[in-house]
């Protein structure tokens, strides 16, 4: 009879959403506990520039070292990246030391412009990760769409190598779909290359865009989540290989007014095993100082690779599939505008530990916060 119960649900589920499948799998999903935090200080600044802005992270075990991106479009000083070392005792961060500030430098060797006086040349940085293979990096710019009265900035997003020394050493070739366009065609301005994490080989570099493309579907509201892709790179070609459907949740919140600004959208991914990342959704609305964030797993393996459908509306495919690990907004305590997360240094119970990091976008009124989580696998 439960049986029987569970089919009907299904094929009732089925037929309300013919359009879109969006897969399960069996796997156990791990639970993640806070075990500690630290706030870096608004006026913190290292080596003449201001640290904030910080919206990727990612560790280097052998050297026990962090690289961190700003997301700063040379309005502060340079876009960059630091490396840190966060020191945990007994699995408490006890403080966080900066070792080292890199400036990204463009295909011609040179600085990324100002945004507000050399728009055109400028970059807008979201992620980083780090290639012990290679002993090179990997960043995201979201690039940017501003078509107003008196201006016009069509500027593509790019997924770009470097080594060390900020030195670029190529990007990818970018799929059509993420080339910005004068038509409601393509990534949507602020919305688009956010995460980043290479597979456990480094063989492939996954990506994400943050809302929906123009011909994806509308951004989340509250009622209803917005359809984006995940990205699957060769990081030998730098070509292309895969897209992935994920379906976003709802706005959290109401924002205050009714009406007024409020956005959901994938701010950082991280491979977790084989076909599975864990996809951060950040939620926030006007009239609410915290944001709401989400941890799902999220597993590729039954998904469709959706690489060659210009839309994803009134389309069959699989989404997909994803599962709660964690819901910040059960912690108790503030949570800013969480952008990048990686695995760190196993725990002294030898559980794995992964850092969260939010970015105060240079606002005295928002917090840098590094979140510190035990893993543990069920």
């Amino acid at each position: 009879m439960r049986n029987l119960l569970l089919l009907v649900v299904l094929q009732a589920f089925l037929i309300s959403c013919s359009n879109l499948k969006q897969t399960a799998d069996n796997k156990s999903t791990p639970s993640l506990k806070l075990i500690s935090s630290i706030e870096i200080p608004f006026e913190e600044t290292f080596q003449n520039t201001k640290v904030g802005g910080l919206s990727g992270i990612d560790y280097d075990a052998k050297n026990d070292l962090y690289y961190l991106i700003s997301d700063d479009r040379s309005m502060f000083n340079n876009s960059r990246f630091y490396t840190a070392k966060i020191h945990l005792l007994e699995n408490k961060v006890e403080r966080i030391d900066f070792q080292s500030v890199t400036t990204l430098k463009n295909a011609t060797g040179k600085a990324f412009g100002n945004w507000n006086t050399m728009p055109t040349t400028s970059a807008d940085p979201e992620d980083i990760r780090f290639n012990p293979k290679t002993n090179t990096l990997v960043w995201s710019s979201e690039g940017a769409r501003v078509l107003t009265a008196d201006k016009e900035i069509l500027q593509d997003p790019s997924l770009n190598f470097m080594n060390l020394k900020g030195d670029f050493l190529g990007n990818v070739t970018l799929p059509e779909n993420l080339k910005m366009q004068k038509l409601e065609k393509g990534p949507r301005n602020n919305g688009t290359l956010e995460g980043i994490t290479f597979d456990k080989n480094y063989k492939n570099v996954y990506t994400n865009i943050e809302e929906p493309l123009f011909e994806d579907g509308d951004q989340a509201n509250t009622s209803k989540g917005g359809l984006i892709r995940l990205y699957q790179f060769d990081a030998k070609t730098k070509k292309n290989t895969a897209q992935y459907g994920y379906k976003l949740e709802p706005i959290a919140h109401e924002p205050v007014p009714k009406g007024a600004f409020g956005v959901n959208g994938v701010s950082a991914i991280q491979y977790y095993g084989k076909n599975q990342l864990l996809v951060v959704e950040r939620s926030y609305s006007t009239g609410t100082q915290a944001c709401s964030v989400k941890v799902f797993m999220c597993d590729l393996k039954k998904a469709t690779n959706i690489k060659n459908y210009s839309s994803l509306q009134n389309q069959k495919f699989e989404l997909a599939s994803k599962k709660l690990v964690l819901n910040m907004d059960d912690l108790g305590i503030f949570i800013d505008n969480i952008e990048g997360l990686t695995f760190g240094p196993k725990l002294a119970n030898g559980n794995q530990s992964i850092i969260f990091i939010s970015d105060n976008n240079f606002s005295d009124k928002q917090k840098t916060q590094v979140l510190v989580f035990e893993l543990v696998k069920k």
